[in-house]
């Protein structure tokens, strides 16, 4: 347990962001499973507005350092395929 009035001050700070950090990777990979299962279901109206929350999320990730950027182009690239090769109902 940290002594110093600071390192107590960095510990909450730490805690605080850490919290912050977890709740946007779990917004990126909600994006991601939702178009993944309106692809699935195929809707392609759904998807593509899912698309749109995915790649905006995957963004804001890698702004905040979060997800490395190649990794954010990467599942953009997959899901913007899939959406495209969805055949309309």
């Amino acid at each position: 347990m940290a002594n110093v009035k600071n390192a107590k001050k960095k510990i909450k700070q730490i805690k605080k962001a850490t919290l912050a950090h977890q709740q946007l990777k779990s917004t990126v990979k909600n994006a991601i499973k939702n178009t993944d299962k309106s692809v699935a279901a195929g809707n392609r109206e759904e998807a593509e507005k899912n698309l749109k929350l995915a790649i905006k999320s995957l963004d804001n990730a890698r702004v905040k350092g979060l997800v490395h950027r190649n990794k954010v182009d990467r599942e953009k690239s997959r899901l913007t395929k899939k959406v495209n090769t969805m055949e309309v109902k």
